[in-house]
């Protein structure tokens, strides 16, 4: 089935505000192209800045993280605190930020990436259109 989705989310944040598993089903759900297996982790700083500098050899916390272990399998990282301060400084509603991220996991997922002008430009296409489904403003939107 098209659709079919294993999801588990772990929350290992202290920040409140956070979406519930259902709306992280659904965001999920929307980006969905192909069955896939993920799990969806909620950090803190500390974690992501650990996960980051190990995988990516950045020493900072970034706002999400998506680990690959096959198409459409694998696991998505979000720092809470990152999305925080990312919906604040660009003026966003916190849950939309966190929709916006939760595709863009999702669609690195399945074999998106920005790596290019061209990759980026059709990623983020798929992001807006998918951001507009949901209800949500073009995340890339002045």
């Amino acid at each position: 089935m098209k659709n079919e989705l294993s999801l588990a989310v772990q929350y290992a944040s202290s920040c409140g505000n956070l979406p519930s598993r259902p709306q992280f089903r659904k965001w999920v759900r929307a980006a969905l192209e192909m069955p896939a297996r993920m799990t969806i982790r909620i950090v803190d700083i500390e974690e992501g800045r650990m996960l980051n500098k190990e995988y990516r050899k950045k020493d900072y916390a970034t706002n999400v993280l998506t680990f690959v272990y096959e198409e459409g399998m694998g696991d998505i990282v979000i720092c809470a605190p990152v999305i925080e301060q990312e919906a604040t400084q660009q003026k966003k509603r916190l849950e939309s930020h966190y929709a916006h991220m939760t595709v863009h996991g999702a669609l690195h997922l399945q074999g998106y990436d920005h790596e290019d002008e061209e990759e980026a430009g059709i990623m983020e296409s798929i992001e807006k259109e998918i951001m507009t489904k949901l209800g949500y403003p073009d995340p890339y939107g002045v």
